[in-house]
Protein backbone atom coordinates (compact mmCIF):
# COMPACT_ATOMS: atom_id res chain seq x y z
CA UNK A 1 0.00 0.00 0.00
CA UNK A 2 1.25 3.47 -0.90
CA UNK A 3 0.58 5.39 2.31
CA UNK A 4 -1.14 8.73 1.81
CA UNK A 5 -1.82 10.97 4.81
CA UNK A 6 -2.98 14.55 5.16
CA UNK A 7 -3.07 17.52 7.48
CA UNK A 8 -6.30 19.47 7.04
CA UNK A 9 -6.38 22.60 9.23
CA UNK A 10 -9.10 25.23 9.23
CA UNK A 11 -7.63 28.75 8.93
CA UNK A 12 -9.63 30.46 11.66
CA UNK A 13 -6.89 31.72 13.99
CA UNK A 14 -3.36 30.60 14.77
CA UNK A 15 -1.63 27.23 14.54
CA UNK A 16 -2.31 25.47 17.85
CA UNK A 17 0.44 23.28 19.24
CA UNK A 18 -1.99 20.36 18.98
CA UNK A 19 -2.49 21.04 15.29
CA UNK A 20 1.26 21.27 14.79
CA UNK A 21 1.67 17.92 16.56
CA UNK A 22 -1.01 16.38 14.30
CA UNK A 23 0.79 17.69 11.22
CA UNK A 24 4.08 16.33 12.54
CA UNK A 25 2.70 12.83 13.22
CA UNK A 26 1.27 12.69 9.71
CA UNK A 27 4.54 13.93 8.22
CA UNK A 28 6.56 11.42 10.25
CA UNK A 29 4.35 8.51 9.21
CA UNK A 30 4.62 9.52 5.55
CA UNK A 31 8.40 9.77 5.78
CA UNK A 32 8.68 6.54 7.78
CA UNK A 33 6.68 4.56 5.22
CA UNK A 34 7.93 6.34 2.11
CA UNK A 35 4.40 7.63 1.59
CA UNK A 36 2.86 10.96 0.63
CA UNK A 37 2.02 13.89 2.90
CA UNK A 38 -0.84 16.08 1.63
CA UNK A 39 -1.69 19.55 2.95
CA UNK A 40 -5.32 20.61 2.60
CA UNK A 41 -6.77 23.88 3.87
CA UNK A 42 -10.40 23.42 5.00
CA UNK A 43 -11.61 26.92 4.21
CA UNK A 44 -15.25 26.49 3.23
CA UNK A 45 -16.40 28.71 6.11
CA UNK A 46 -15.78 32.04 4.36
CA UNK A 47 -17.08 34.06 7.33
CA UNK A 48 -14.41 32.71 9.69
CA UNK A 49 -11.45 31.90 7.43
CA UNK A 50 -8.83 34.49 6.50
CA UNK A 51 -5.81 34.58 4.22
CA UNK A 52 -3.77 35.83 7.15
CA UNK A 53 -4.64 32.70 9.14
CA UNK A 54 -3.74 30.53 6.16
CA UNK A 55 -0.36 32.25 5.89
CA UNK A 56 0.24 31.61 9.60
CA UNK A 57 -0.35 27.89 9.07
CA UNK A 58 1.93 27.69 6.03
CA UNK A 59 4.67 29.69 7.75
CA UNK A 60 4.44 27.54 10.87
CA UNK A 61 4.72 24.28 8.94
CA UNK A 62 7.68 25.57 6.95
CA UNK A 63 9.35 26.77 10.16
CA UNK A 64 9.00 23.25 11.58
CA UNK A 65 10.39 21.79 8.36
CA UNK A 66 7.21 19.87 7.48
CA UNK A 67 7.22 19.94 3.69
CA UNK A 68 4.22 18.57 1.82
CA UNK A 69 4.47 16.45 -1.28
CA UNK A 70 1.78 17.54 -3.69
CA UNK A 71 -0.82 20.14 -4.49
CA UNK A 72 -1.67 22.65 -7.20
CA UNK A 73 1.63 23.31 -8.98
CA UNK A 74 3.12 26.78 -9.25
CA UNK A 75 3.89 28.46 -12.55
CA UNK A 76 7.56 27.52 -12.35
CA UNK A 77 8.63 27.26 -16.02
CA UNK A 78 11.15 24.55 -15.11
CA UNK A 79 8.33 22.40 -13.81
CA UNK A 80 7.10 21.90 -10.25
CA UNK A 81 9.34 20.65 -7.50
CA UNK A 82 8.22 19.81 -3.99
CA UNK A 83 8.75 23.38 -2.80
CA UNK A 84 6.61 24.76 -5.64
CA UNK A 85 3.40 23.07 -4.57
CA UNK A 86 0.70 24.99 -2.83
CA UNK A 87 -1.80 23.29 -0.54
CA UNK A 88 -5.22 22.15 -1.70
CA UNK A 89 -8.03 24.54 -0.77
CA UNK A 90 -11.55 23.28 -0.18
CA UNK A 91 -12.92 26.63 -1.36
CA UNK A 92 -11.66 25.75 -4.85
CA UNK A 93 -13.41 22.38 -4.97
CA UNK A 94 -17.05 23.45 -4.98
CA UNK A 95 -17.94 21.70 -8.25
CA UNK A 96 -16.63 18.39 -6.95
CA UNK A 97 -18.82 18.65 -3.86
CA UNK A 98 -21.87 19.33 -6.01
CA UNK A 99 -21.18 16.20 -8.05
CA UNK A 100 -20.77 14.09 -4.95
CA UNK A 101 -24.01 15.41 -3.43
CA UNK A 102 -25.84 14.51 -6.61
CA UNK A 103 -24.27 11.06 -6.52
CA UNK A 104 -25.73 10.47 -3.04
CA UNK A 105 -29.11 11.80 -4.14
CA UNK A 106 -29.12 9.48 -7.14
CA UNK A 107 -28.44 6.56 -4.80
CA UNK A 108 -31.29 7.62 -2.53
CA UNK A 109 -28.86 8.31 0.31
CA UNK A 110 -29.32 12.10 0.47
CA UNK A 111 -32.44 14.23 0.30
CA UNK A 112 -33.69 17.82 0.51
CA UNK A 113 -34.92 18.96 3.92
CA UNK A 114 -36.03 22.53 4.65
CA UNK A 115 -33.67 23.96 2.04
CA UNK A 116 -30.72 21.90 3.20
CA UNK A 117 -29.47 18.48 2.07
CA UNK A 118 -29.33 15.67 4.63
CA UNK A 119 -27.53 12.36 4.52
CA UNK A 120 -29.58 9.24 5.22
CA UNK A 121 -27.64 7.68 8.07
CA UNK A 122 -27.40 3.95 8.61
CA UNK A 123 -29.51 3.01 11.66
CA UNK A 124 -27.15 0.24 12.75
CA UNK A 125 -24.28 0.65 15.21
CA UNK A 126 -20.92 1.36 13.58
CA UNK A 127 -17.63 -0.13 14.74
CA UNK A 128 -14.65 2.16 14.28
CA UNK A 129 -11.41 0.17 13.96
CA UNK A 130 -8.76 2.53 15.28
CA UNK A 131 -5.00 1.90 15.16
CA UNK A 132 -4.43 3.76 18.43
CA UNK A 133 -7.67 3.61 20.42
CA UNK A 134 -8.71 0.11 19.35
CA UNK A 135 -12.18 -0.88 18.18
CA UNK A 136 -14.84 1.64 19.20
CA UNK A 137 -18.51 0.70 18.88
CA UNK A 138 -20.69 3.71 18.13
CA UNK A 139 -24.33 3.24 19.13
CA UNK A 140 -27.07 5.66 18.19
CA UNK A 141 -28.10 7.94 21.03
CA UNK A 142 -31.76 8.24 22.03
CA UNK A 143 -32.05 11.43 20.04
CA UNK A 144 -30.32 9.93 17.02
CA UNK A 145 -32.59 6.88 17.10
CA UNK A 146 -35.45 9.24 16.28
CA UNK A 147 -33.57 11.04 13.49
CA UNK A 148 -29.95 9.95 12.90
CA UNK A 149 -29.76 11.77 9.54
CA UNK A 150 -27.48 14.80 9.42
CA UNK A 151 -27.01 17.86 7.23
CA UNK A 152 -24.28 17.73 4.60
CA UNK A 153 -25.24 20.91 2.68
CA UNK A 154 -26.62 23.88 4.62
CA UNK A 155 -29.60 25.87 3.43
CA UNK A 156 -27.20 28.59 2.21
CA UNK A 157 -25.56 26.06 -0.10
CA UNK A 158 -22.37 25.65 1.95
CA UNK A 159 -21.14 22.08 2.54
CA UNK A 160 -20.49 21.00 6.12
CA UNK A 161 -17.25 19.66 7.56
CA UNK A 162 -18.29 15.98 7.66
CA UNK A 163 -19.14 15.91 3.99
CA UNK A 164 -16.20 17.81 2.49
CA UNK A 165 -13.78 16.02 4.78
CA UNK A 166 -14.86 12.63 3.45
CA UNK A 167 -15.10 13.72 -0.20
CA UNK A 168 -11.58 15.17 -0.07
CA UNK A 169 -10.14 12.10 1.64
CA UNK A 170 -11.82 9.93 -0.97
CA UNK A 171 -10.67 11.99 -3.97
CA UNK A 172 -7.14 12.41 -2.62
CA UNK A 173 -6.90 8.66 -1.95
CA UNK A 174 -6.01 9.13 1.72
CA UNK A 175 -5.11 5.77 3.25
CA UNK A 176 -4.63 6.80 6.89
CA UNK A 177 -6.37 9.56 8.84
CA UNK A 178 -4.19 10.59 11.78
CA UNK A 179 -5.93 13.23 13.88
CA UNK A 180 -6.75 14.26 17.42
CA UNK A 181 -8.90 12.05 19.61
CA UNK A 182 -11.52 14.81 19.82
CA UNK A 183 -12.47 13.88 16.24
CA UNK A 184 -13.34 10.32 17.22
CA UNK A 185 -16.99 11.28 17.78
CA UNK A 186 -17.23 12.34 14.11
CA UNK A 187 -15.80 9.16 12.69
CA UNK A 188 -18.97 7.06 12.60
CA UNK A 189 -20.56 9.62 10.29
CA UNK A 190 -17.47 9.64 8.12
CA UNK A 191 -17.40 5.86 7.84
CA UNK A 192 -21.06 5.86 6.86
CA UNK A 193 -20.37 8.43 4.13
CA UNK A 194 -17.44 6.46 2.72
CA UNK A 195 -19.58 3.34 2.52
CA UNK A 196 -22.36 5.30 0.88
CA UNK A 197 -19.90 6.16 -1.88
CA UNK A 198 -19.09 2.49 -2.22
CA UNK A 199 -15.55 2.57 -0.83
CA UNK A 200 -13.92 1.34 2.33
CA UNK A 201 -12.87 4.15 4.66
CA UNK A 202 -9.20 4.86 5.35
CA UNK A 203 -7.53 3.49 8.46
CA UNK A 204 -8.04 5.78 11.44
CA UNK A 205 -5.53 6.65 14.16
CA UNK A 206 -6.83 9.08 16.76
CA UNK A 207 -3.90 10.44 18.72
CA UNK A 208 -4.16 11.52 22.38
CA UNK A 209 -5.08 15.04 23.40
CA UNK A 210 -2.55 17.52 24.76
CA UNK A 211 -3.40 18.63 28.28
CA UNK A 212 -2.15 21.41 30.54
CA UNK A 213 0.00 20.39 33.51
CA UNK A 214 -3.14 20.44 35.72
CA UNK A 215 -4.89 17.93 33.46
CA UNK A 216 -7.25 20.37 31.76
CA UNK A 217 -7.52 20.39 27.98
CA UNK A 218 -5.11 22.89 26.44
CA UNK A 219 -7.04 25.76 24.85
CA UNK A 220 -5.74 28.43 22.50
CA UNK A 221 -5.37 30.88 25.39
CA UNK A 222 -3.15 28.65 27.52
CA UNK A 223 0.58 29.17 27.93
CA UNK A 224 2.50 27.34 25.24
CA UNK A 225 -0.56 26.69 23.08
CA UNK A 226 0.44 28.79 20.08
CA UNK A 227 3.24 27.67 17.78
CA UNK A 228 3.87 31.34 17.03
CA UNK A 229 4.97 31.90 20.63
CA UNK A 230 7.94 29.56 20.09
CA UNK A 231 8.83 31.29 16.86
CA UNK A 232 8.65 34.69 18.56
CA UNK A 233 10.66 33.54 21.58
CA UNK A 234 13.42 32.19 19.37
CA UNK A 235 13.08 28.48 20.04
CA UNK A 236 15.04 26.18 17.77
CA UNK A 237 12.63 24.46 15.33
CA UNK A 238 14.52 21.21 15.89
CA UNK A 239 13.82 21.36 19.61
CA UNK A 240 10.11 22.07 19.12
CA UNK A 241 9.79 19.17 16.66
CA UNK A 242 11.60 16.86 19.07
CA UNK A 243 9.37 17.88 21.97
CA UNK A 244 6.16 17.56 19.97
CA UNK A 245 7.17 14.00 19.09
CA UNK A 246 7.21 13.16 22.79
CA UNK A 247 3.61 14.36 23.27
CA UNK A 248 1.84 11.08 22.65
CA UNK A 249 4.66 8.98 21.20
CA UNK A 250 7.47 7.26 22.98
CA UNK A 251 10.68 5.81 21.54
CA UNK A 252 12.27 2.85 23.25
CA UNK A 253 14.57 3.19 26.27
CA UNK A 254 12.83 6.40 27.46
CA UNK A 255 15.09 8.59 25.36
CA UNK A 256 14.09 12.23 25.00
CA UNK A 257 16.56 14.00 22.71
CA UNK A 258 16.65 12.34 19.30
CA UNK A 259 17.74 13.64 15.89
CA UNK A 260 14.91 13.90 13.38
CA UNK A 261 16.46 11.30 11.08
CA UNK A 262 16.28 8.74 13.88
CA UNK A 263 12.73 9.73 14.82
CA UNK A 264 11.65 9.13 11.22
CA UNK A 265 13.16 5.62 11.35
CA UNK A 266 11.54 4.82 14.72
CA UNK A 267 8.13 6.44 14.35
CA UNK A 268 5.17 4.14 13.82
CA UNK A 269 1.53 4.23 14.82
CA UNK A 270 1.66 1.23 17.20
CA UNK A 271 3.99 3.28 19.41
CA UNK A 272 1.52 6.16 19.78
CA UNK A 273 0.41 6.21 23.40
CA UNK A 274 -3.19 5.71 24.42
CA UNK A 275 -3.23 8.13 27.34
CA UNK A 276 -3.35 11.91 26.96
CA UNK A 277 -0.11 13.88 26.94
CA UNK A 278 0.66 16.56 29.51
CA UNK A 279 2.45 19.62 28.25
CA UNK A 280 5.58 20.52 30.22
CA UNK A 281 6.95 23.95 29.31
CA UNK A 282 10.00 23.47 31.53
CA UNK A 283 10.97 20.32 29.63
CA UNK A 284 10.45 22.16 26.35
CA UNK A 285 12.80 24.92 27.51
CA UNK A 286 15.36 22.38 28.71
CA UNK A 287 15.29 20.59 25.37
CA UNK A 288 15.64 23.93 23.58
CA UNK A 289 18.76 24.71 25.60
CA UNK A 290 20.23 21.29 24.80
CA UNK A 291 19.74 21.84 21.09
CA UNK A 292 21.36 25.27 21.19
CA UNK A 293 24.30 23.90 23.17
CA UNK A 294 24.97 21.07 20.71
CA UNK A 295 24.01 22.89 17.50
CA UNK A 296 26.70 23.22 14.85
CA UNK A 297 28.13 26.71 14.39
CA UNK A 298 26.58 27.43 10.99
CA UNK A 299 23.07 26.50 12.12
CA UNK A 300 23.49 28.49 15.34
CA UNK A 301 24.52 31.58 13.41
CA UNK A 302 21.70 31.13 10.89
CA UNK A 303 18.99 30.92 13.55
CA UNK A 304 20.67 33.58 15.67
CA UNK A 305 20.65 36.05 12.80
CA UNK A 306 16.97 35.34 12.17
CA UNK A 307 16.17 36.00 15.82
CA UNK A 308 18.07 39.29 15.85
CA UNK A 309 16.30 40.47 12.71
CA UNK A 310 12.95 39.62 14.30
CA UNK A 311 14.01 41.69 17.30
CA UNK A 312 14.54 44.69 15.04
CA UNK A 313 18.31 44.67 14.53
CA UNK A 314 19.42 45.71 11.05
CA UNK A 315 22.14 43.13 10.48
CA UNK A 316 22.47 44.08 6.81
CA UNK A 317 24.27 47.25 7.90
CA UNK A 318 27.21 45.16 9.09
CA UNK A 319 29.75 43.03 7.18
CA UNK A 320 28.93 39.31 7.07
CA UNK A 321 32.20 38.42 8.84
CA UNK A 322 31.36 40.84 11.66
CA UNK A 323 27.90 39.28 12.17
CA UNK A 324 29.41 35.80 12.04
CA UNK A 325 32.08 36.63 14.61
CA UNK A 326 29.61 38.35 16.93
CA UNK A 327 27.20 35.41 16.92
CA UNK A 328 30.05 32.96 17.49
CA UNK A 329 30.77 34.60 20.86
CA UNK A 330 27.19 33.79 21.94
CA UNK A 331 27.40 30.05 21.28
CA UNK A 332 26.92 28.08 24.48
CA UNK A 333 25.88 31.16 26.43
CA UNK A 334 22.13 31.38 25.74
CA UNK A 335 19.27 28.89 26.09
CA UNK A 336 16.87 30.44 23.56
CA UNK A 337 17.51 32.59 20.55
CA UNK A 338 15.00 35.07 21.94
CA UNK A 339 17.67 36.02 24.51
CA UNK A 340 20.07 37.23 21.82
CA UNK A 341 18.70 40.77 21.58
CA UNK A 342 19.45 41.46 25.24
CA UNK A 343 22.66 39.42 25.25
CA UNK A 344 24.32 40.58 22.04
CA UNK A 345 22.36 43.57 20.79
CA UNK A 346 25.27 45.87 21.67
CA UNK A 347 27.12 44.53 18.62
CA UNK A 348 24.44 45.95 16.34
CA UNK A 349 23.56 49.22 18.04
CA UNK A 350 25.14 52.63 17.51
CA UNK A 351 24.57 53.58 21.12
CA UNK A 352 24.73 51.52 24.29
CA UNK A 353 21.90 51.92 26.79
CA UNK A 354 23.12 51.57 30.36
CA UNK A 355 20.96 51.08 33.43
CA UNK A 356 21.42 54.21 35.58
CA UNK A 357 21.75 52.11 38.73
CA UNK A 358 24.58 50.07 37.18
CA UNK A 359 26.23 53.20 35.86
CA UNK A 360 26.18 54.80 39.33
CA UNK A 361 27.71 51.66 40.83
CA UNK A 362 30.47 51.08 38.25
CA UNK A 363 31.27 54.55 36.93
CA UNK A 364 32.68 56.16 40.05
CA UNK A 365 35.19 58.95 39.57
CA UNK A 366 37.97 56.51 40.44
CA UNK A 367 36.66 53.96 37.93
CA UNK A 368 36.41 56.59 35.20
CA UNK A 369 40.04 57.53 35.76
CA UNK A 370 41.09 53.90 35.50
CA UNK A 371 39.09 53.36 32.33
CA UNK A 372 40.61 56.50 30.83
CA UNK A 373 44.07 55.03 31.41
CA UNK A 374 42.98 51.72 29.88
CA UNK A 375 41.54 53.56 26.91
CA UNK A 376 44.89 55.16 26.29
CA UNK A 377 46.59 51.75 26.44
CA UNK A 378 44.07 50.29 23.99
CA UNK A 379 44.58 53.22 21.64
CA UNK A 380 48.31 52.48 21.38
CA UNK A 381 47.96 48.77 20.59
CA UNK A 382 49.49 47.84 17.21
CA UNK A 383 47.03 44.95 16.92
CA UNK A 384 43.50 45.23 18.31
CA UNK A 385 43.05 41.50 18.99
CA UNK A 386 41.83 39.57 22.03
CA UNK A 387 45.24 38.38 23.26
CA UNK A 388 46.77 41.87 23.09
CA UNK A 389 43.69 43.46 24.66
CA UNK A 390 43.92 41.06 27.60
CA UNK A 391 47.63 41.82 28.08
CA UNK A 392 46.97 45.55 27.97
CA UNK A 393 44.17 45.38 30.52
CA UNK A 394 46.18 43.25 32.95
CA UNK A 395 49.25 45.46 32.52
CA UNK A 396 47.14 48.55 33.21
CA UNK A 397 45.65 46.92 36.30
CA UNK A 398 49.14 46.04 37.58
CA UNK A 399 50.32 49.59 36.95
CA UNK A 400 47.35 50.88 38.97
CA UNK A 401 48.03 48.36 41.72
CA UNK A 402 44.65 46.66 41.40
CA UNK A 403 43.30 43.32 40.24
CA UNK A 404 41.78 42.99 36.78
CA UNK A 405 38.18 42.95 38.04
CA UNK A 406 37.85 46.68 38.84
CA UNK A 407 38.85 47.37 35.22
CA UNK A 408 36.89 44.54 33.59
CA UNK A 409 33.49 45.48 35.03
CA UNK A 410 33.28 49.16 34.01
CA UNK A 411 34.87 48.33 30.64
CA UNK A 412 32.25 45.67 29.91
CA UNK A 413 29.43 47.95 31.04
CA UNK A 414 30.65 50.86 28.90
CA UNK A 415 31.03 48.69 25.78
CA UNK A 416 27.95 46.45 26.10
CA UNK A 417 25.53 48.09 28.51
CA UNK A 418 25.39 44.91 30.59
CA UNK A 419 27.20 43.44 33.56
CA UNK A 420 27.57 40.04 31.88
CA UNK A 421 27.88 38.75 28.34
CA UNK A 422 30.33 37.25 25.87
CA UNK A 423 34.05 36.96 26.53
CA UNK A 424 35.23 40.53 27.11
CA UNK A 425 38.43 40.45 25.09
CA UNK A 426 36.80 38.74 22.13
CA UNK A 427 33.84 41.11 22.05
CA UNK A 428 36.24 44.08 22.18
CA UNK A 429 38.16 42.68 19.20
CA UNK A 430 34.95 42.24 17.23
CA UNK A 431 33.63 45.72 18.06
CA UNK A 432 36.90 47.14 16.80
CA UNK A 433 39.22 49.90 17.92
CA UNK A 434 37.11 52.91 16.89
CA UNK A 435 33.90 51.71 18.48
CA UNK A 436 35.58 50.54 21.70
CA UNK A 437 37.48 53.81 22.16
CA UNK A 438 34.29 55.75 21.57
CA UNK A 439 32.39 53.72 24.17
CA UNK A 440 35.19 53.96 26.71
CA UNK A 441 35.11 57.72 26.50
CA UNK A 442 33.06 57.94 29.69
CA UNK A 443 31.99 61.35 30.99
Amino acid sequence: MNVRVRFAPSPTGFLHIGGARTALFNWLYARHTGGTFVLRIEDTDAARNTQEATDVILHGLRWLGLDWDEGPASNNPAGPSKGDYGPYFQSQRGEMYKKRVQELKDKGMAYESEGAVKFKMDRNPIVIPDLVVGDVRRELTDREQVDPDFVIIRSDGQPVFHFVNVVDDLDMRITHVIRGEDHLTNTAKHIALFRAFGVEPPKYAHIPLILNPDGSKMSKRDTGASLQSYMDDGSAPEAVVNYLCLLGWSPKENREKLPLEEIVKLFDLPQVLRHNARFDLDKMKWLDGEYLREMNDDRFRELGAQALRRAGFALDKYPADYVKAALTTCKGKIKRFGELGAYAGFYFSDEVKIDPALAEKEFTDEAKARVKKLRAAFEQLPQFVAAELEKALKATAAELGIKAGPLVHPTRLACTGAAAGPSLYHLLEILGRDKVLQRLDIH
